[in-house]
């Protein structure tokens, strides 16, 4: 008989940690943003988009965390890619959120699912995700 495997996966409670805790770093900096929410495999689990926050930032921030989650990186790993001149990179259709602002969540080496968020500078973005992840190991 083969042998299972078993890994960490993020529950409601996680949810709402990780969403509160990105909330209150974007309002602590007056940040009008979007904060998605994905799994591992990218499936839409948050979304909250903040008073101010222009309606395409919610697609974008989904995007950026769907691209995480799916590549077990951040985002900015494909963005730096593309800046770096391979630029045929761009024609991979599952990957649309190629900017800064997607951090997976990783727990014991697993990828669990992925913060995306949306609405200020794309390093201002990701200190909004990398918030709301750490507020797991804070718990």
């Amino acid at each position: 008989m083969p042998t299972l495997h078993t890994r960490p996966i993020l529950t409601l409670s996680d949810i709402d940690q990780i969403a509160q805790a990105a909330r209150a770093e974007a309002q602590r900096n007056e940040w009008n943003v979007t904060i998605a929410i994905v799994d591992e495999g990218g499936h839409p689990l948050s979304l909250l988009r903040l008073d101010g926050c222009p309606p395409v930032s919610a697609y974008i921030a989904m995007e950026k965390a769907r691209t995480a989650a799916l590549g077990r990186r951040e985002s900015k790993a494909y963005e730096d890619i593309i800046k770096g001149g391979r630029t045929a990179f761009l024609s991979v259709s599952a990957l649309s959120g190629l900017l800064e602002g997607g951090v997976p969540i990783l727990i014991d080496g697993h990828c669990i699912g992925a913060v995306g968020v949306s609405g200020v500078k794309s390093q201002e973005d990701a200190q909004v995700a990398k918030a709301g992840i750490a507020a797991l190991s804070a718990a």
